[in-house]
């Protein structure tokens, strides 16, 4: 089973903490996915989330790298 991030806050206070979703509007497109980085995570024993846009004429695209920040993820949960 996959784990859909839906949500990712970053910032050790969630108050002043920076959040992206998927579907918010960014850099002129709107947030399409984030990731959780494996293959950094097995090579460097660090957490990587990265966050990428997609942009209507442009396709997909990555936009943001979080590397080795405290983050709240929160998860895409079905609870039909």
């Amino acid at each position: 089973m996959m784990n859909i991030i839906r949500k990712i806050i970053i910032g050790t206070d969630p108050k002043d903490a920076m959040a992206y979703y998927l579907g918010m509007r960014a850099g002129g497109g709107t947030v399409c996915a984030i990731v959780l980085d494996e293959k950094h995570l097995a090579k460097y024993s660090m957490k990587r989330y990265l966050v990428y846009i997609e942009i209507e004429a442009e396709g997909t695209m990555l936009w943001k790298c979080i590397d080795n920040m405290p983050c709240i993820v929160e998860y895409d949960c079905r609870f039909d």
